[in-house]
């Protein structure tokens, strides 16, 4: 029988992993994933953070926990899922968000910083994936993973932007998206990602008041930058039974820049 709306968005009794998940557009996927019936596992790596992101979760309803872990370290990443499998269960749906950014003019760019943007952007996700395909999606032939790239991703920097590891980071996570798409299907798991545009976060703090809110959001034909609500409803799909059919894709979230100039 065909179900409703409401059912194939309904994601009670899911289990969700959302890393970089204490703040900012990891926080706001993990209220619209809450929001939609899922328990959470947040994790990032400052304590205090996640206690009041999960505070706050649980004060909207939300049944929501956390374990703290840094996803530049492989031993992190590991105790993370060994930590959420023993607590919680299997994962149904794995939201890979942590995220680092640097920037430098190419010619001078430290090593050490290219290494870390490296580590956490993209290292990270495939250790993560690995470990929770091996440990809990593959065994019961069903997930969904969410893979966090960017505009940035989809083409190259803007001349003032300095964020060359970044950017480059950004499109190995599109290509490792559709690559595992590829590797994963068989076993009924779903490998997307997102591509944010610019949304106001501790992240994107210093480019905004570089080059301004009004000149970020000139470039957008809907005017504007991303808010608080923006995510939510991609997020949801891409982990819901209503996305289903939808793998391998990476969709951008940036109120247009991407289809009329590639990147802001």
């Amino acid at each position: 029988m065909t179900r409703s709306i409401q059912q194939l968005f309904d994601l009670t009794g899911k289990t969700a992993l959302i890393t970089g998940g204490s703040r900012g557009l990891g926080l706001q996927m993990a209220h619209a994933l809450g929001e939609a019936g899922a328990r959470i596992m947040l994790s990032a790596r400052k304590t205090d953070e996640l206690e009041q992101a999960v505070a706050e979760l649980q004060t909207a309803g939300i049944d929501a926990r956390w374990t703290a872990a840094d996803c530049a370290k492989e031993a992190d990443i590991h105790h993370l899922v060994d930590e959420t499998l023993q607590r919680m269960g299997d994962v149904d749906i794995l939201l890979n968000n942590a995220g680092a950014a640097w920037g430098a003019p190419a010619e001078d760019y430290p090593l050490a910083a290219w290494d870390k943007v490296m580590n956490v952007n993209i290292r990270g996700y495939f250790i993560l994936c690995q470990a929770v395909g091996k440990k809990s999606m593959i065994p019961k032939k069903s997930g969904r993973i969410i893979n966090i790239a960017s505009i940035a991703g989809l083409a190259g920097n803007a001349p003032e932007m300095n964020t060359i590891a970044y950017n480059t980071s950004k499109a190995a996570v599109i290509n490792f998206t559709r690559a595992l798409c590829g590797e994963w299907g068989k076993y009924n798991i779903n490998v997307n990602a997102i591509c944010p545009g610019f949304f106001p976060s501790k992240m994107t703090a210093g480019t905004l008041q570089s080059r301004g809110v009004d000149k970020l959001a000139a470039h957008a034909p809907l005017k504007r930058l991303g808010d608080d609500e923006d995510l939510k409803g991609l997020c949801v799909l891409l982990a819901s039974d209503a996305g289903k059919h939808i793998t391998g894709q990476a969709i951008a979230v940036d109120g247009g820049v991407s289809s009329v100039k590639g990147s802001a």
